[in-house]
Order: structure tokens, then C-alpha cells, then sequence
């Protein structure tokens, strides 16, 4: 993947996502600015679209969500299930935010 031209947007995701987790890994966080740009995000501010995105994106890729998808469960089952994964994902990436399980889920604006 190629780096994205510097605009105003893509600077404001950048700092949102050192802010919020420094340690992510470069292939991780492509993917998550990537994700953030979606247009779906773009509209909200940076920071929430990174913390949608980052949590998209652990959940896809660092968790067995989508099997669990596949094995017939409910998302909202499936969510419960790899709450504690992404937490630990995202505490491994010294993460300034977890995700709450009680928490009304907001990324559903991109996630499936």
C-alpha cells in the first residue's frame, strides 16, 4: 500500500492514531488510516473515525470474529466473544483507550 498525499485529514488521522494507540504496527496501521478514510468516517471527526477503525480492524483481523460469523453466531454474540482479544490487542498497542462491553457499539457504521 502506498502512502497517502499530506492533507489536513489524513495529518489529523495520523496524530489521532499515535495518540491513541503509538504501538500499533506499520502494517496495522495502514490498514486503520486506510479504514478511517473510508467514506463512511470521513465525515466525523478524526479521532472517533480512527477509534472505529481501530476497533474494525482488530476485530477483523486480530480476533476469530468472523469465524464465529461463519460458525452461525449473532454479531452482537460474536462481539461479546472478542471483546477481551481486542482489548488485549489494543493494550499490547499501549492503547489510551479500551473497549467497553456495556458500550453501544458506533462502529456499526462500517463494520459487519
Amino acid at each position: 500500500m502506498t502512502r497517502r498525499a499530506s492533507t489536513a485529514r489524513h495529518r489529523a488521522v495520523d496524530k489521532a492514531l499515535t495518540l491513541l494507540a503509538p504501538l500499533t504496527p506499520y502494517s496495522d496501521a495502514e490498514a486503520i488510516r486506510a479504514l478511517a478514510d473510508d467514506r463512511k468516517l470521513r465525515t466525523l471527526p478524526a479521532t472517533i473515525a480512527v477509534w472505529i477503525a481501530t476497533v474494525s480492524h482488530v476485530r477483523h483481523e486480530h480476533t476469530e470474529y468472523d469465524e464465529l460469523l461463519d460458525e452461525g453466531y449473532d454479531r452482537d454474540a460474536a462481539r461479546h466473544f472478542v471483546v477481551n482479544r481486542i482489548n488485549e490487542v489494543l493494550t499490547r498497542w499501549r492503547a489510551t483507550r479500551l473497549l467497553d462491553p456495556e458500550e453501544e457499539s458506533v462502529e456499526n457504521n462500517l463494520d459487519s
